[in-house]
C-alpha cells in the first residue's frame, strides 16, 4: 500500500493538491453556513494541564517521550486493576484508605497532538507551561479558602486550633458540595473523570453541557452587550462572536469566590478541525494571578453520551464527614469533662 500511495503521489500531484485545499473546509456546517459544533466531545487526555518542569520551555514531545507517556499510564492502570488481597489487614486508624476503584477514572488513553506533534502541556503561556505566581492578595485568599482535604489528625483537633473545617456544608468547597466545578467549566479542562462535553448550537445560542455537577453554560451569540456586573454568576456572562470559522467567546461578570475573583475575564476560541472535532483555546486574565495564562487542546468528537451526574443526590461523603466530625467533637468533650 505504501508503494502504491507513493506512486499515486508521484504521478498525480496536480490532482492531490486541490483535493487537500478543498478538505480544509470539509467540515459540517449549519444551514446558515457556520461550522456545526453540535455533538458530544470526549476531552480526556494524558497531556497534563501544567508542563512538567523538566521540559522547561519545550512545547512538544518527541515520539519516544509520547510513547513513554502512554506506557506509564497503561502500567499504572494495570497495577490499579489488580485484584485486592482478600486477606489483607485493615488500614491503620486514621490512615489514607484511598478513593474510588481505578476503573472509575477516565484519564484518557493518549496525549493529544496538534499538527502531528504531541504537546508537553495544555498550557502554552507563560512560556514554561506553568501557572503564573499568585499575587499577594491572591495568595492570602487561597490560604483562607476552604480546603478540599485536610491532613488527618486524631480527635477533634479543630476545637483546639480554631479552624472550622467541618462546621457545616458552607465550610466545604463548591465541588465537595456538588454545586459547581470551576476547572471543568471555564476554562474547560480535563479532570480525572466526567470528561464528556455536549454542545447544542443554534444561530443565536450555544449551550455547553458540563458533565461535572450537571452544569449548562449558555453563550449568547447575537447579543453584543454583557449583562450588568451586578448579575454575576459562578460561570460568568458569556457572549460569542464569529471570526471567520472560529467562535470567539468572551466571559466576564464572575461571582467573587475564594478561588475565583470577580475581576476575571476569559476568552475562549472554538475552531473546527478536519478530524471531526474542534480546537479549543483559552486565555484567562485573573486578578489573583501576576500574569494571564493561555492554553489549547483538541476536543475529539465522541459517540458516547453523557448521563446525569447526580452528584448532590449521591453525596454521601460530605454528610458522612459532617456526622463523623460531630462524633469526634462529642468524644473530645467527654474526654475533657464536658458534655456540652
Amino acid at each position: 500500500m505504501k508503494k502504491t500511495l507513493v506512486a499515486l503521489i508521484t504521478v498525480l500531484p496536480v490532482v492531490l493538491v486541490p483535493t487537500l485545499s478543498i478538505a480544509q473546509n470539509d467540515f459540517p456546517r449549519t444551514p446558515s453556513g457556520k461550522p456545526d459544533f453540535n455533538g458530544n466531545y470526549d476531552i480526556s487526555t494524558l497531556t497534563p494541564f501544567q508542563r512538567p518542569s523538566e521540559f522547561g520551555d519545550r512545547l512538544y514531545l518527541g515520539p519516544e517521550e509520547a510513547k513513554a507517556l502512554r506506557d506509564r499510564e497503561m502500567n499504572a492502570r494495570s497495577r490499579g486493576s489488580e485484584l485486592s488481597d482478600p486477606n489483607r489487614r485493615a488500614p491503620e486508624q486514621g490512615g489514607n484508605i484511598g478513593s474510588y476503584n481505578d476503573f472509575w477514572f477516565d484519564r484518557g488513553n493518549d496525549g493529544f497532538s496538534i499538527d502531528g506533534q504531541f504537546r508537553t502541556s495544555i498550557l502554552t503561556y507563560p512560556e514554561n507551561g506553568r501557572m503564573p505566581p499568585l499575587t499577594a492578595e491572591g495568595q492570602a485568599k487561597a490560604e483562607a479558602a476552604p480546603k478540599f482535604a485536610w491532613a488527618e489528625r486524631d480527635g477533634a483537633w479543630w476545637l483546639e486550633t480554631g479552624d472550622q473545617p467541618y462546621d457545616g456544608p458552607e465550610n466545604q468547597t463548591l465541588a465537595v458540595r456538588c454545586i459547581y466545578h470551576q476547572s471543568a467549566s471555564i476554562p474547560i479542562t480535563p479532570r480525572v473523570y466526567n470528561n464528556l462535553k455536549t454542545i447544542v448550537q443554534t444561530d443565536d445560542y450555544m449551550m455547553l453541557y458540563i458533565e461535572w455537577m450537571h452544569w449548562a453554560r449558555i453563550i449568547r451569540i447575537k447579543n453584543k452587550e454583557h449583562n450588568p456586573s451586578a448579575l454575576a454568576t459562578f460561570d460568568g456572562d458569556s457572549i460569542g462572536r464569529w471570526e471567520d470559522d472560529t467562535l470567539v467567546v468572551e466571559t466576564v461578570n464572575f461571582l467573587d469566590q475564594p478561588h475565583q475573583p470577580a475581576d476575571r475575564r476569559v476568552i475562549e476560541r472554538f475552531s473546527p478541525i478536519l478530524e471531526g472535532g474542534l480546537l479549543y483555546s483559552f486565555t484567562v486574565e485573573d486578578a489573583d494571578y501576576s500574569d494571564s495564562y493561555s492554553g489549547e487542546m483538541v476536543w475529539p468528537k465522541s459517540d458516547q453520551v453523557p448521563y446525569e451526574y447526580a452528584c448532590h443526590e449521591g453525596n454521601y461523603a460530605m454528610s458522612a464527614t459532617l456526622r463523623g466530625a460531630r462524633v469526634r467533637e462529642k468524644e473530645h468533650r467527654l474526654q475533657n469533662g464536658s458534655e456540652d
